[in-house]
């Protein structure tokens, strides 16, 4: 799966593990470890871990710091 597959806006429900809070601001540790996807019709399904493997780490590294705050 390639990255650009995903329309980011409707991933929601992150769940974010791995903060070290001696690494502040890089957190390289911290990692999604699920998420949800939301589908045109409202309905909507867990990531993948392929997918959860796959996400934008610039992305991540925004939610991290969007999680933490």
């Amino acid at each position: 799966m390639t990255k650009n597959k995903l329309d980011y806006s409707k991933i929601t429900d992150l769940e974010i593990e791995g903060i070290n809070y001696n690494d502040a601001w890089r957190f390289t540790d911290a990692y999604v470890v699920t998420a949800k996807y939301e589908y045109e019709d409202g309905k909507y399904r867990e990531l993948t871990e392929d997918e959860l493997d796959n996400l934008d780490s610039e992305w991540v590294h925004e939610q991290v710091l969007d999680w933490i705050h």
